[in-house]
């Protein structure tokens, strides 16, 4: 045996009346050891069936996993949906097997044969967990450290719910599973410091200390104290040391995490990675695919499970797991019970449906035409209305909530003291804001939203395309969004973002174009599902004559419609006031051009073919506008007028002018497209 390996010896070699041909149940414990065993090798099968995944993670942890489904977390298997369930949240997502395996034991409506066609093509059992693809997953994890970002976005939706309704109503925790990845990742400070200053007291997050990573041990690259890193954050710290095989001192501990109130807490597992293999414990070749067929015999010799059976499970441990899984049907009629019956049910069913306004033209503010609005400012007067009737709007800024429109000034701010405040302040933490909205999304009864300046989207790309995969209804506010940023100069004003931000599938890209749209914007935004980018303007702009709520619903419309166009303008943002003033010139030129604002890319294509064609008819030449790069604009435009460049250090208005966004390029580019058009023609 290699030196430093662990030992095993046969769980239940030797013990009266249990074998592997009899499983009758002598003690709790000798079922306790018999599941925990059984998850150890539907850890080795499945990736091994599939020939890809990892499987020592999912073997060390299942005492862990154990212990959570049987002994400690609240949950329905029969309803995988209910609203006061406890989380479970696995981190470390290429452990996947282990949260199916344990999906598939207690119930929540995996087969077995899900398990055998793990990782393959339409399967329930995907080679990461995907919140709303399999029942029992909370949220979409992989991207390491993502699901600890969104284990402080549930705890912080579940605290101000449990504040607002009582614990009657919510009353439930967040468990979060992590491993050495995890925490070597950036966002994982950013989430911990996050929660620790609001003080997360349910919370709990398991460290899977393993001291394995795919290069080798962790010493190769990583020396932190993490225990210690993680009290200075604030944390309750359990180091428990060797006690990844003892589950009545896990139970204890994760019992005794409860009772943390005023914190989130950290416990940490010293684990052995792929145990009880006697040849491949603590090996790093174990945290992927290192149990081939010989391996994995070896271990369930080791187990006294069948050698060479693959996927066996018995009757006994099943039927204990089911037990297990559906313990929580009492405690969930009995919530459902005290919903109906609670005066506040109806504000519940309100902000757990995300209910939105009856009568938005009675909710949304009006603007006047003419006047001169940013549309971050505008952005900000709607936000103020719409969280006076959606009692689930909550969120802030990472450190700019002036700036981006993003206060909700008469609602309080969220903290250990004031949970009940639905005004959150992120701080400089971008990513962990993404995360951490994503998970409140994700818990349902919030409609979270966060803001900051468009470029740096870039520290938040991960957590965004992450909701956009797991279809979260996160709302990202990105001001600032061109070089009319100014004299902050390129480091600060965005070019390639938006562009960039509508490649990702799934997620709504919005840049209205005056206030008036920017109210249609949060209205596409809230009726729709999944999440929504607002990109928003820091300077001001003009008010426009025949913008409306109802165009943006589409994605994209006809403000100037003149008989017989020549050319189609289409604009988003802050130059669709200039395609309106490079109209009005035009026909003094005696061209006549068909205005288009398109605040919404995805909207649009949601419309049939012949509506898209009644907007922008495909015989008419088509010239773009957007103070952006011009890398897409071909699918609807002939010629596109755009920044494919950095911006520069000057007055917004300056480099907005000196980059060609201005009237009077906008007319050279127009007369010299249909000069060269009418030449072709001759």
């Amino acid at each position: 045996m290699p030196p430093g390996r662990v030992t095993a010896e046969p769980v239940f070699g030797g013990l009266p009346g249990v074998g592997i041909n009899n499983v009758t149940r002598t003690t709790d414990a000798d079922l306790d050891k018999r599941g925990i065993d059984v998850i150890r090798a539907l850890g080795m099968d499945g990736p091994h069936a599939a020939n890809s995944g990892h499987q020592g993670t999912a073997m060390a942890l299942a005492p862990l996993a154990h212990v959570l489904y049987t002994r400690v977390m609240n949950y329905d298997a029969n309803d995988p949906e209910w609203a006061d369930r406890d989380r479970l949240i696995l981190s470390a997502g290429h452990a996947s097997i282990l949260l199916y395996s344990m999906l598939y034991l207690t119930g929540h409506g995996l087969e077995l044969d899900d398990l055998k066609s793990f990782r393959q093509w339409e399967s329930a059992t995907p080679g990461h967990p995907e919140a709303g693809h399999t029942a029992g997953v909370e949220v979409t994890t992989g991207p390491l450290g993502q699901g600890l970002g969104n284990g402080v976005g549930m705890a912080i939706a579940e605290r101000n719910l449990r504040s607002r309704f009582g614990d009657e109503i919510c009353d439930h925790y967040v468990y979060v599973i992590a491993g050495d990845g995890c925490f070597q990742e950036g966002l994982s400070h950013e989430a911990a410091s996050l929660a620790g200053h609001l003080g997360l007291g349910r919370l709990v997050v398991i460290y899977d200390d393993n001291h394995i990573t795919i290069d080798g041990e962790t010493d190769l690259s990583y020396s932190d104290d993490v225990p210690a890193r993680f009290a200075a954050y604030g944390w309750d710290v359990n180091d428990l040391g060797e006690k990844s095989e003892d589950l009545d001192a896990m139970e204890t501990a994760l019992n005794k995490a409860k009772g943390v109130t005023d914190k989130p807490s950290l416990i940490v597992i010293r684990s052995h990675i792929g145990f009880p293999s006697p040849d491949l414990t603590d090996s790093h070749e174990a945290h992927g695919l290192a149990f081939d067929d010989e391996a994995i015999a070896a271990t369930k010799a080791v187990m006294g499970l069948p050698e060479n059976e693959s996927f066996w499970v018995p009757d006994a441990v099943l039927s204990n797991y089911r037990e297990a899984g559906s313990r929580g049907s009492e405690a969930r009629t009995e919530w459902e019970a005290r919903v109906a019956a609670s005066d506040k049910a109806d504000d519940w069913n309100t902000v757990w449906s995300g209910q939105t306004p009856a009568d938005w033209d009675a909710v949304l503010p009006a603007f006047e035409p003419g006047d001169g609005i940013a549309t971050r400012k505008a952005s900000q007067s709607v936000l103020t209305a719409l969280a006076a009737e959606m009692p689930g709007i909550m969120g802030g800024s990472a450190d700019l909530t002036g700036n981006t429109g993003t206060k909700l000034a008469d609602f309080g701010v969220n903290t250990l003291d004031t949970p009940e405040g639905r005004q959150i302040y992120f701080g400089v933490r971008e990513h962990a804001m993404g995360a951490a909205l994503v998970g409140m999304a994700l818990h349902g009864g919030t409609v979270p939203l966060g803001g900051t300046f468009l470029v740096f989207s870039d520290y938040m790309r991960p957590a965004v395309r992450l909701a956009a995969l797991s279809n979260a209804k996160a709302i990202f506010v990105w001001s600032h969004d061109s070089v009319g940023v100014g004299e902050d100069g390129p480091t600060h004003q965005p070019v390639e973002h938006i562009m960039s931000l509508r490649a990702i599938p799934g997620l709504r890209v919005i840049r209205p174009g005056d206030a008036t749209e920017t109210a249609g914007a949060w209205r596409l935004a809230l009726e729709s599902e999944g999440p929504t980018a607002l990109i928003l303007s820091r300077q001001g702009m003009p008010v426009l004559e025949l913008t409306s709520v109802e165009g943006v619903q589409k994605g994209a419309y006809i403000v100037i419609d003149p008989d017989n166009p020549d050319v189609a303008l289409v604009g988003t943002g802050s130059e669709l006031s200039l395609c309106v003033e490079s109209a009005a010139i035009l026909a003094d030129k005696g061209i006549s051009a068909r205005v288009v604002s398109m605040p919404c890319w995805e909207a649009f294509e949601d419309l049939t073919m012949d509506e898209q064609d009644e907007v922008l008819p495909p015989e008419l030449p088509t010239v773009s506008v957007e103070a952006g790069i011009t890398m897409g604009w071909d699918r609807y435009a002939d010629l596109p007028i755009g920044i494919d460049r950095f911006g520069a250090s000057a007055p917004g208005s300056t480099v907005l002018k000196n980059l060609g966004m201005s009237s009077s390029n906008i007319v050279d580019v127009v007369v010299d497209v249909l000069d060269a058009l009418a030449e072709n023609q001759d």
